[in-house]
């Protein structure tokens, strides 16, 4: 167990270097802090001045080693757009995300692995077809048409949801939630159904296969033969085995939801990390994109590392030490 947490580990500090290494080669070749800073009026002296201010002036590798140590505090410079500390950008904004992403989640498990499991013990029947039909349709749709549509449908024709913004919400200290608030529940119910759906589409198509696959197995053969109802058979022994990929999934497809909810925030005017994403990539806002890249690889590694471990735990065959050969 320790040599399994140890390996990942070291795995994720990798990864997190290659990304900060991605991250800081914006700095190099993407724009110049200097002259977004200064403007072009700025003389030759300022702008060295600046420079060595920044430590620009100073060697490749000790630029480097410089922004990792704040990227490890958390800290990436100003916004060059906002005039801002990007640390405090995010804190506003990581609150948003997460809601919507987690939100998403929930609804395409809650949906998704009933409907699934639903799909694969009425294989055949009419009901069971329109299920993949409509989960083919999420797989197939982009994101953004899904929520135009909706936003057409629920917002504009039958004026029940709003269309755009984050609505009311309540203060947690530094955490800001509409969870809590009905005008903010609203405003979330739209863009959380549109990112889960392609999830959802996901989930269900996933949780079917692996169940019609468990269903085959001798154990399952052996179960019925014992005359064990249909409902311990289904749910008792099928659906608990059909559910280690799923966790697998799940867990990775929630740092996707984070990382790509740029395209629902958008559509959405949802004001979370995502639009503050695109909004640095219009202006070339280089400390708010390395954050946001750094920051969306950290949340990658830390859900992989729980999803891993998760595993680990679930399933008992990887617990399984190897013997030793001797000579």
């Amino acid at each position: 167990m320790l040599a399994f947490i140890l390996r990942r580990l070291l795995q994720a500090v990798i990864v997190m270097l290659t990304v900060a290494f991605i991250a800081f080669m914006l700095f190099q070749y993407v724009g110049d802090p200097v002259a977004s800073m200064l403007g072009q009026d700025a003389t030759a002296e300022q702008r060295d001045a600046l420079r060595a201010d920044l430590g620009l002036d100073q060697p490749f590798p000790v630029q480097f080693a410089r922004f990792v140590g704040n990227a490890v505090q958390g800290e990436f410079g100003l916004s060059l757009r906002q005039g801002r500390q990007v640390s405090a950008l995010i804190v506003e904004r990581f609150p948003a995300t997460i809601e919507l992403a987690v939100s998403a989640a929930v609804i395409a498990l809650i949906v998704g692995v009933p409907l699934g499991v639903y799909s694969a013990l009425r294989r055949g029947s009419f009901g069971s077809q329109l299920v993949m039909t409509a989960s083919l349709l999420g797989v197939s749709l982009p994101t953004f048409l899904i929520g135009i549509l909706l936003i057409l449908i629920f917002a504009v024709l039958l004026g029940w949801l709003p269309s755009f913004g984050r609505g009311e919400t309540v203060a947690l200290g530094t955490w800001t939630t509409g969870l809590l608030t009905v005008d903010g529940l609203k405003h979330l119910l739209l863009p959380s159904l549109t990112l889960s759906i392609f999830q959802l589409a996901l989930i269900l198509r996933l949780v079917r296969a692996e169940m019609l696959e468990v269903l085959r197995t001798d154990y399952i053969k052996f179960a019925r033969a014992r005359g064990l109802p249909d409902r311990i058979v289904h749910f008792g022994h099928a659906l608990k085995n059909t559910l280690v990929p799923v966790i697998t999934i799940t867990g990775l497809q929630l740092g996707g939801l984070i990382a790509f909810a740029i395209v629902t925030e958008t559509v959405f005017q949802w004001p979370g990390m995502g639009l503050l994403f695109i909004q640095a990539v219009q202006f070339a806002d280089i400390p708010v994109m390395a954050a946001y890249l750094c920051l969306i690889a950290l949340i990658f590694v830390v859900i992989n590392l729980a999803v891993d471990l998760l595993y680990f735990a679930v399933d008992p065959r990887l617990r399984i030490e190897r013997p030793t050969t001797g000579h």
